[in-house]
């Protein structure tokens, strides 16, 4: 389980990857400018990068007009962050992209690796991570008055969801297991650390005896007690803790670090405060705004452009 960002729509990429096959394009092709920007042109292949990515996450071809209007949306999107001076620094960019590799179940190299095969270049998807990133920053920084969410809002949202964990929530104190794989490891030297996870997981029967048990094993890293609310967790993390009992680990799972696991030391239900039903309903009212604001910016900053089509 990794703790608690990008969306998820290219997490299924492996998935579907191979089955897109490399179209050879002339360098002439290449350079075509299909629409200018603001001075910024957007080429043939810019287009065919962003048609195989959408593709990708969609599972369908993408119609061409939908895929030029998103590449104009997105110059958009890095122009103003450059009138505002603001720098999405390349590891900001690598974090979002290894963090796709991670939720794809699989290694950055794996990941950009497949990507190379069916003919997309991952300098393609790292350029639309940097400008969704510096949009998100810009939105929320330039309006966030707009993104206080008080409790009334809150509670006049649950009015129309489920109550049953509205009033509800535990505290969970956790100790992180970290079995450490180097960076550029092998997918055989990643599996066999998998399986030393399972079977550590396995005879682990309570968080004592367990963590001792962990410390005798080789590149193992046990980080101190981390004690989170099940407010903080999404759905999916919460299930999983959920179904885990007090004393046992996690599943495992493959973060940047290696494969790390989660020893649930304590389980203390707490009434009243955040409860993972506010938290979701605040994240909702929160996404729901941010998107609203955002198609209304972006609408201004269309409306001031000028795109010439070719």
């Amino acid at each position: 389980m990794t703790m608690p960002c990008i969306p998820h729509r290219f997490a299924a990429a492996l998935v579907v990857a191979m089955a897109f096959a490399p179209i050879p394009w002339s360098a002439a092709h290449a350079q075509q400018v299909v629409v200018i920007v603001n001075g910024e042109p957007i080429t043939a292949v810019d287009v065919a990068q962003r048609s195989r990515l959408i593709a990708l996450s969609s599972h369908k071809t993408p119609p061409r007009d939908e895929v030029v209007n998103e590449l104009i949306e997105e110059k958009l999107k890095l122009q103003i962050a450059k009138r505002y001076k603001l720098e999405v620094t390349e590891a900001e960019v690598t974090n979002a992209f290894n963090g796709i590799a991670t939720r794809s179940h699989t290694t950055p190299q794996a990941f950009a690796a497949a990507l190379a095969h069916s003919g997309i270049d991952v300098a393609a998807l790292k350029m639309r991570l940097k400008a969704d990133i510096g949009w998100q920053q810009i939105i929320r920084g330039k309006f966030q008055a707009t993104f206080q969410i008080g409790d009334k809002d809150v509670l006049a949202a649950l009015e129309t969801e489920k109550k049953d964990d509205a009033t509800v929530a535990f505290d969970y104190t956790l100790r992180p297991v970290l079995l450490i794989v180097p960076r550029g490891s092998p997918e055989p030297v990643v599996a066999a650390r998998r399986r030393e996870a399972e079977g550590l997981r396995n005879q682990f029967q309570n968080c004592d005896d367990g963590l001792r048990l962990a410390r005798g094993l080789k590149d193992v890293a046990i980080r101190d007690p981390i004690v989170r609310s099940s407010a903080d967790f999404a759905a999916q993390q919460r299930e999983v803790l959920n179904n885990t009992p007090v004393g046992r680990l996690t599943p495992p799972d493959l973060t940047q670090q290696g494969i790390e696991l989660f020893a649930v030391c304590a389980k203390k239900a707490t009434v009243g405060g955040e409860t993972p039903l506010k938290r979701e309903v605040r994240d909702k009212i929160g996404q729901e705004r941010f998107q609203a604001q955002g198609k209304r910016y972006l609408q201004e900053l269309r409306k001031n452009a000028m795109i010439e089509y070719r």
